[in-house]
């Protein structure tokens, strides 16, 4: 049974110079002329892919808008099937009315992420290319945008490609001796095997070895700014936020709730929040905020733990040290435009930063300290970044069976043992790219993409 032809807004909904409703599908072309007429009085029929005509919107007698329809022929479009994309005066009213016009004429709503997926099942695109996309809509920062665009351009489907080809070498050599056991295959000689496989794992731990940086530059990531009353956390936050975000008095515990705000600095973003000041109190508001924000900073991705370097630690400081150091923590020596004292010896080993966040001393190398405390700092983002759970999953299935075939080839199992887990790695890596993937895992990709894309 033919695909319905579905169609979409595929701009955000809201004013703007134009919207766009895309149409794809085998009836594309001639769902599109029962509601577009142009003012040359030429169909779209007519006219050739990548032609564009003039005209209007239609709804019987009522003209809707004045409009431009741009025509695709198969395979020769985003999704490889006839589409058609209208484009008329933005707006929500608008283009809702010329979509609804667009089901009249014989068109079905698209689901969620549907268009990516007819992309990917005819063909036109990879699983990983096709995950990218959302990756290239919501990016941050540039670092997230370069991390999507190289995946975009195919760097994780190449990568994976050459582990493939390697392991597919050593799955055809492995048909070979079942077919001629007797026969002396080269390939199959415990060196040259063990130091493929070890090349596979080897190839397979360096792609993992970006995903957790790779997904704090493109989720960001979860900052507790936690601290004793009156060392500058709010000062910082504010610094970090670039406006008065937090309420900064010379009162102590200011701060009883948390608060929250997402800030980029360099190539990361930050999902900061201003905790209550840590401190032995018997006060119940007070309590509940430091029990707040000692919760939060054991769910941070990163915390900044700020003194005042002005003053000797205290019990209350030493005491929050002991809590956070064993966490992805940078400690920020805080206050270096008054009379600052060295940094502590209890502190040794520890990534510490002296700055000003009164006068914003020190806020570039904050950036710099940052990137190197959550390694995100050694993370090339043109390179294979892995860019979803589900990608990270693969490799790691594949490592893992490739690591068994080379421990069972160690161990002097048979050939036919260690084959069976080189076909689980390689069927790891070609469910990466989509070469086999489930109904189920298809589905679970595009449901997280928008309607219209």
């Amino acid at each position: 049974m033919a695909e319905p032809t579905i169609a979409a807004i595929a701009t955000p909904l809201g004013e703007g110079g134009i919207g766009v409703i895309r149409v794809s599908g085998a009836d594309a072309i001639s769902i599109a002329d029962r509601c577009f007429r142009a003012y040359s009085g030429q169909p779209l029929s007519a006219l050739k892919g990548y032609q564009a005509a003039y005209g209007q919107v239609i709804d019987g007698d009522l003209v809707l808008d004045d409009a431009v329809a741009l025509v695709f022929h198969a395979p020769k479009s985003f999704t490889g099937e006839n589409t058609v994309e209208i484009s008329v005066h933005g707006g929500r009213m608008m283009v809702q009315s010329v979509l609804r016009q667009v089901f009249a004429c014989g068109a079905a709503p698209a689901a969620a992420g549907e268009f990516t997926k007819r992309a990917f099942l005819n063909g036109k695109i990879d699983l990983a290319d096709a995950e990218s996309i959302m990756g290239l809509i919501s990016a941050k920062n540039e670092a997230a945008l370069r991390i999507s665009r190289a995946a975009h351009g195919g760097r994780i489907r190449r990568e994976t490609d050459r582990i493939v080809s390697l392991l597919l070498q050593t799955a055809a050599s492995l048909a070979a001796y079942a077919d001629y056991p007797d026969e002396e295959i080269p390939e199959l000689s415990p060196e040259n095997f063990g130091n493929l496989l070890q090349t596979v794992c080897d190839s397979c731990q360096k792609m993992l070895s970006t995903y957790d940086a790779g997904r704090l530059i493109r989720e960001g990531i979860r900052c507790a700014i936690v601290g004793k009353p009156n060392v500058g956390k709010s000062t910082l936050m504010n610094l970090l936020c670039g406006q008065d975000r937090s309420i900064v008095t010379d009162i102590a515990g200011t701060t009883r709730d948390v608060v929250e705000e997402t800030v980029t600095v360099g190539d990361v973003t930050l999902v900061l929040a201003d905790t209550a000041g840590i401190h032995e109190t018997d006060e119940p508001v007070e309590r509940l905020g430091v029990d707040l924000a000692l919760r939060r900073a054991q769910n941070a991705d990163l915390i900044l733990a700020v003194f005042d370097g002005s003053k000797p630690l205290d019990e209350d400081d030493l005491r929050l040290i002991e809590r956070v150091r064993e966490q992805q923590t940078l400690f920020l020596w805080n206050k270096s435009d008054l009379a600052s004292l060295p940094v502590p010896s209890v502190l040794d080993g520890c990534p510490v930063l002296s700055l000003s966040a009164q006068t914003g001393n020190g806020a570039e190398a904050l950036a710099e300290k940052i990137a190197q405390t959550v390694h995100t700092a050694g993370l090339d983002p043109d390179a294979a970044v892995l860019i979803s759970e589900r990608q990270r999953a693969c490799v790691q299935t594949a490592l893992d069976s490739a690591g068994q075939a080379l421990a069972g080839l160690q161990a002097g199992l048979t050939l036919d043992a260690v084959g069976v887990c080189v076909d689980d790695a390689l069927a790891a890596l070609l469910a990466l790219t989509g070469q086999r993937v489930t109904n189920e895992v298809t589905d679970e990709v595009f449901r997280r993409f928008c309607v219209g894309k």
